[in-house]
């Protein structure tokens, strides 16, 4: 069992509620009331945090370096510099971001795309880091990232099996002490085909962390799954609404489906329980209505039981279906009314 990891009153761990995380990404459009009102929404659904993502066109990549060709993606034919440009959160943003979140409660907390990132939300008190899957093989930024001494959430999307352990190495090196992982399927949208969470046990086993899922999937099936195979971190793109449009807005939840979530995770949690036989206390009054062995038709004295005369009927008042063989045959010692329960002293 690991130990569970604090972040500003929250517990993340294998006997708490499953935490979820909702990714604003570039959900909010270029508008800071738009962003503040996703944090709202995220609030009134339940989640535990607010995520951003802490980066600019500039510090991603070069305008002209490249044009997205892929004919599954969603932003194909778009320059990924200006996708950047478009879908990044407005440093100025972020404040007001993490402001209102503490107001309602919510942990707010962002991925840092370099080291001048992590130094500005070193500035706002970010109680936790994510690594994003496309930075987890930037061992520089894993060092600056882990030198803070916040605990630590690292995305295994499109990375080796060696990839991932010498982050998880590099992270522990430089001083990472809290340090979860997320099976993450880098494809935007995932298919539930591609997000093989069975790896959730696997690689929290081998790399001896908690482990969760950051999950680009249409719905929340494959969440409620990840939980109950032991993902105790949950993490989705969130808008609010699919219909306005975005650069993620595709996979992402909405007000409703968010709820849903928080609701469902934590019934798939509560529902693992332990390893359990025999009659729970909650079943006892239930046994009533397992079958037992009946008198069909009245039934004299001295006659013989019969498929005719006694059944294997509910309630479980009279002897137990196991000695209807047994029944069969004998004879009634006095008289015995239809609808009477047997028992042993009446043959």
């Amino acid at each position: 069992m690991f130990e569970d990891i604090q972040i500003e009153g929250r517990f993340i761990g294998p006997g708490q509620k499953p935490f979820i995380i909702a990714e604003m990404s570039g959900n909010h459009n270029q508008s800071l009331e738009r962003a503040l009102a996703i944090v709202d929404a995220a609030a009134e659904a339940g989640a535990d945090a607010i995520k951003l993502q802490t980066y600019t066109a500039d510090t991603m990549t070069l305008p002209g370096a490249f044009t997205i060709a892929d004919e599954n993606s969603l932003w194909k034919g778009r320059e990924l510099y200006d996708l950047y440009k478009e879908a990044y959160t407005p440093w100025e943003w972020h404040k007001p971001i993490f402001d209102r979140a503490r107001e309602l409660g919510l942990i707010a907390f962002s991925s840092p795309f370099d080291e001048t990132a992590v130094d500005f939300l070193e500035e706002l008190g970010a109680p936790i880091y994510k690594i994003a899957s496309f930075e987890n093989t930037d061992h520089p930024l894993l060092r600056r990232v882990a030198a803070t001494g916040k605990p630590v959430i690292m995305s295994t999307g499109a990375a080796t099996v060696q990839e991932v352990a010498e982050g998880v190495q590099v992270l522990r090196e430089a001083g990472c002490r809290e340090l979860l992982l997320l099976k993450c399927t880098s494809t935007y949208p995932a298919s539930p085909e591609n997000t093989n969470l069975l790896t959730i046990p696997h690689m929290r086993e081998l790399y001896q962390v908690q482990v969760g899922l950051s999950d680009h999937t249409m719905g929340i099936g494959a969440a409620v799954a990840a939980v109950a195979l032991g993902a105790t971190v949950i993490e989705k793109h969130f808008t609010l609404s699919r219909a306005d449009g975005g650069v993620d807005s595709a996979f992402s939840l909405e007000p409703a489906e968010l709820r849903a979530l928080v609701v469902e995770t934590e019934r798939a949690r509560l529902a693992l329980g332990r390893v359990q036989y025999g009659v729970q206390r909650a079943e006892e009054k239930s046994r009533l209505f397992k079958r037992s062995v009946y008198a069909a038709k009245d039934i004299a004295a001295g006659e013989v039981l019969t498929k005719e005369n006694i059944r294997v009927l509910r309630p479980g008042l009279g002897l137990a279906p196991k000695h209807y063989d047994t029944l069969l045959g004998r004879k009634a010692k006095g008289f015995i009314k239809s609808g009477t329960p047997l028992s042993w002293e009446m043959v």
